[in-house]
Parts: C-alpha cells; sequence; structure tokens
C-alpha cells in the first residue's frame, strides 16, 4: 500500500495528479507542469517534500562521526544552522545517497536524505554509528514544504510572527534556524530563492493553505524534476547511484580529500584520481527538435555514453539533459533517437537559475 504524507487531502482537493513515487502517493502536478515550472521560475511555488527522510544526529561524538560518514567536511560548519551538501559513500566510492547535514550545536547535527533511499541509508548510518558515542533518530513526524521562488521568502515571511519573520528574513543561502515549530532552511532544489520548511506533520495542511492564501502556487514533482534539471542539480538513481563516484557526476566540488581526514571511500576515489578518471558527467542542448530522455546512446568521436536524466526545458524552450560521456569529448556530440543521429551541443550546467537562462547554456 502506497504511503501518504499529511498534505495527501490537500493534494486531492487542488486537483493533483497522484502517482507512485518511490512508494509514496504524490502529486506529479495539477493539471499543467509547464505552467508550475514558469511559476517558481517567476512568482512563487511550492511543494510537498514530506516524503524526504529527516535524521537527527545527536551525541558528544556527532561531529566524529560525520567526519568519517561523509565525503565532504562537517569542519566547515562552524556557525550554527550553516548546511553542507555530500555525498555518502560506500568503500568503493560509490554513491550512496546525497545529502544536506546541517549544524545546529556539538551535538546535534540535522540530516535530510532522499525518499528512495530511506531504508539503505539508515541502515548504512546506524551500523556505522555503533562505533561513535552518537544517536541516530528518524524524524517522522515532521512534514516538509519547499516553498521556491522569486517572490518565496517574501511569501513565507509574510506568515510568521515577527520576531521569527525577522530572524528568517536574515538567513543567508544554506542556512537554517529553529522558529518556534518551524525548521526552516534557505535551500532547495530549483535553483531559486526560497525555503525548505520543516514542522509537525499535524500543522502541514493549516500552514499550506495560510501559503495558497498568499500566493504561492502549488506544484507537483513533475515540475520539480524540470526546475532541477534546468538548475543543474543531479537526481540520485538516474544521475548518480552506487556505480559511479563523485569524480564522476560532476559532484567533485563536494569531496573533501586534502586534509588526513579519512572517510568512507576516500582511499577508493584517490586511486581513481591517479589513475585518472574516464567518464565525466556534462550538459547537453539538442540542436533540433526531439526531446533527450534518460538512457538514451549518445555518440562522441572518443566512444559512446548515456544521457542519465533528459527533458524539455520550458525556459530554454529546447530539450536538454545530464549525460555520462568520455571524458575527453567536447563541444558536440550526436544523440541516437530511434535509430537517428542527431547534433547536440555540449556544455557546462546550469541551463537556467534566478529566473533567467545562464550563459553559455544555449
Amino acid at each position: 500500500m502506497l504511503k501518504r504524507t499529511p498534505l495527501y487531502a490537500a493534494h486531492v482537493a487542488a486537483g493533483g495528479h497522484m502517482v507512485d513515487f518511490g512508494g509514496w502517493e504524490m502529486p506529479v502536478n495539477y493539471g499543467s507542469q509547464i505552467k508550475e515550472h514558469h511559476h517558481v521560475r517567476q512568482d512563487a511555488g511550492m511543494f510537498d517534500v514530506s516524503h524526504m527522510t529527516v535524521v537527527d544526529i545527536t551525541g558528544a561524538g556527532a561531529r566524529e562521526f560525520l567526519a568519517h560518514l561523509l565525503a565532504n567536511d562537517v569542519a566547515r560548519l562552524k556557525t550554527p544552522g550553516k548546511a553542507l551538501y555530500s555525498c555518502m559513500l560506500n568503500e568503493k566510492g560509490g554513491i550512496l545517497d546525497d545529502l544536506i547535514t546541517y549544524f545546529l550545536d556539538e551535538s546535534f547535527f540535522r540530516m535530510v536524505v532522499n525518499a528512495a533511499t530511506r531504508d539503505k541509508d539508515l541502515a548504512w548510518i546506524t551500523a556505522r554509528a555503533r562505533d561513535f558515542d552518537v544517536s541516530v533518530t528518524e524524524r517522522p513526524e515532521l512534514a516538509m514544504i519547499a516553498v521556491q521562488g522569486p517572490r518565496a521568502r517574501e511569501a513565507v515571511l509574510s506568515l510568521l510572527p515577527e520576531a521569527d519573520a525577522e530572524k528568517a528574513e536574515r538567513l543567508q543561502p544554506f542556512y537554517a534556524a529553529q522558529l518556534g515549530d518551524l525548521f526552516v532552511a534557505r535551500t532547495g532544489y530549483t535553483g531559486e530563492d526560497g525555503f525548505e520548511i520543516s514542522l509537525p506533520g499535524e500543522q502541514a495542511a493549516g500552514f499550506w493553505e495560510r501559503l495558497l492564501k498568499a500566493g504561492v502556487a502549488p506544484c507537483g514533482l513533475g515540475a520539480r524534476d524540470t526546475l532541477r534539471l534546468e538548475a543543474g542539480m543531479n537526481l540520485y538513481g538516474q544521475d548518480m547511484d552506487e556505480t559511479v563516484t563523485p569524480l564522476e557526476s560532476a559532484l567533485g566540488w563536494t569531496v573533501a580529500m586534502q586534509d588526513e581526514r579519512e572517510f568512507i571511500g576516500k582511499a577508493a576515489l584517490l586511486e581513481q584520481k591517479a589513475r585518472g578518471v574516464e567518464r565525466k558527467l556534462t550538459g547537453l542542448v539538442l540542436l533540433g527538435r526531439g526531446v533527450l530522455r534518460h538512457g538514451q546512446r549518445i555518440v562522441t568521436p572518443g566512444g559512446d555514453g548515456v544521457i542519465t536524466s533528459g527533458s524539455f526545458s520550458p525556459t530554454l524552450e529546447k530539450s536538454i539533459a545530464f549525460a555520462r560521456i568520455p571524458k575527453n569529448a567536447v563541444d558536440s556530440c550526436q544523440v541516437d533517437i530511434r535509430g537517428k543521429l542527431l547534433d547536440c551541443k555540449i556544455v557546462r550546467p546550469p541551463f537556467a537559475r534566478n529566473g533567467a537562462v545562464c550563459e553559455g547554456a544555449i
């Protein structure tokens, strides 16, 4: 039986087209995915992301544990509320998941991991926590709403008590604060400004309704996918998984290997780096008509590659994609669409952010 978030009834009442999303009954759209996409780029939209998993890491050994668990370095988290994006790797350097970790104090860190990897992640984290003075606590009672777009922060601030609104307004990107019952983070998965807000599940429907009255449009996971693709953000299970490393997934910037810190997967990454990375994840723009899709074959002079994520881009009005291709491929390639080889331009993502097309994307 599919799981439902506390906002299920609100989605149905708003005409949400509900689908199976990793075992959750979630809205893919409310009528027009393209309209929802544009609303986030131009105004303010909100997404139910309560299927994401919140995990609290507490105890005297929390920082030491996370320094071992994550490829990025939690030593960078010095100011309460600061967030860090990182991959969690297996011993071979393969990506178990990508996640955000928030530093609240020296004995309290919060992680948000992907819904589809919940069981695997919790088992992995719990098993490795046994050697450290930490507790691992899932927070299933929390719902999460992402409010994104150029007017997103304004809309959320209008709903908060004055003192909390002032604190939320001062939040810098990639910082969070606990404001009453709301854990407000200035993060997102769309390439637009906004907040991701965790709150008790029983309060979610009421807060969602207040956002609706403030003019924030409900948006489904379909628009969230095209927005994150335009913004150059990887999707776990497509653009990365346990079979590839961050160095093959345009995520080398999230790995801190310069110091003596030993983290899970570091030895494998150092070996791969010394040997030379043979594949890279990059962006593609289709030069003609057609739609780029996951799994399509890419042809380059140095060998074949594959599209990991692809879609029509509402902002560019072109078909765009991420593809894993030979490292020496530059400038152009071809995609095999139903037996026809069509020309593509190789570009460096992002394609669009902050309401506009990025330079070099077209």
